[in-house]
């Protein structure tokens, strides 16, 4: 028997096979706005189960199959993934998912590379320190808000040297376009503030930029793989609602942990515009307002 938890106009989540979940009335009622996950690698991890990779593929087809005619029409799909290994040998997943994508005729706008500075130390090649987040619309109508995702100038006091504008700030006074590749969000490891008991945990930064940006208040996140619902604190945290299934009882529970510390106001996550932790510069390199979005947010000073 599933579980589920609602709070009326804020969240929804169902402990329960994200196949068969998909097809209840619940999750099925109303349009995803934006749809971001990471799904399973296929790398053998506890909770999850190694399949051939036809298998593997067959299967994540099939919940795409079911997710994209939920999809808003102006709504995105942010799908997270890594490198699936295999002994001495690697496979990028988002070139397998791209062909999946591509057959129901999603628009790709960004393939976003994450890196970080922490993992697995690999004997007989180059350790992996990225990701990819791979990003499609449904249409070329779709929302994006830059100016909520920008980070601070490379060089703030730039100016024109030449034209109507020579003299003035060449650059944007609310900050760059955050770009394609982001350097800024530590993965979560022991020290982070983030951490509790999931060995792949998503980030809240990595889903806030995503949330900020493909989103507006009030819309609709939804995470087939929730884990421990990273994407959850994201979307509460800015007024967006949220709903997610997650199959394993014991994230499931500190799933609904999360969220409800949201509401109440006691969540401490690591927001996706303050800079990593640096031991030589001033206070880390952090800025003394924490988050335009957030400046009550918690956070330790010793996390990367």
């Amino acid at each position: 028997m599933s579980q589920s938890f609602t709070i009326k106009n804020k969240y929804k989540i169902l402990c329960k096979d994200a196949f068969k979940a998909l097809d209840i009335k619940a999750i099925k009622d109303e349009k995803f706005d934006l749809v971001v996950t990471s799904p399973p690698y296929n790398i053998g991890k506890e909770y999850e189960e190694k399949l051939s990779m036809q298998e593997y593929i067959d299967w994540q087809e099939s919940i795409i199959d079911k997710i994209i005619p939920q999809m808003s029409a102006t709504g995105s799909i942010c799908w997270q993934v890594g490198n699936h290994v295999d002994k001495a040998s690697i496979l990028p997943l988002d070139y397998i998912f791209h062909e999946i994508f591509a057959k129901h005729g999603l628009l790709m706008r960004n393939r976003i590379i994450w890196t970080y500075g922490h993992g697995f130390h690999a004997r007989n090649r180059f350790s992996g320190r990225y990701e990819v987040v791979m990003w499609y619309t449904k249409s070329d109508k779709y929302t994006f808000n830059l100016d909520d995702v920008r980070i601070p100038q490379k060089y703030p006091n730039k100016k024109a040297f030449s034209g109507p504008k020579k003299g003035q700030l060449s650059g944007n006074s609310l900050g760059k376009n955050p770009e394609d590749v982001w350097n800024n969000i530590p993965n979560v490891k022991s020290n982070h503030i983030e951490k509790i008991d999931h060995p792949c945990q998503f980030p809240v930064g990595l889903i806030e930029r995503l949330v900020l940006s493909l989103t507006n208040k009030n819309d609709l996140v939804f995470d087939p793989y929730m884990g421990v619902a990273s994407s959850g604190v994201a979307a509460l945290i800015h007024e967006r609602r949220f709903k997610g299934i997650e199959i394993d009882k014991d994230y499931f529970l500190l799933a609904k942990k999360r969220l409800d510390a949201c509401l109440d106001g006691s969540i401490q996550y690591r927001p996706h515009d303050l800079e990593i932790f640096d031991p030589n510069k001033k206070d880390g390199g952090h800025r003394k307002e924490i988050s335009k979005a957030a400046p009550e947010l918690i956070f330790s000073k010793n996390e990367n």
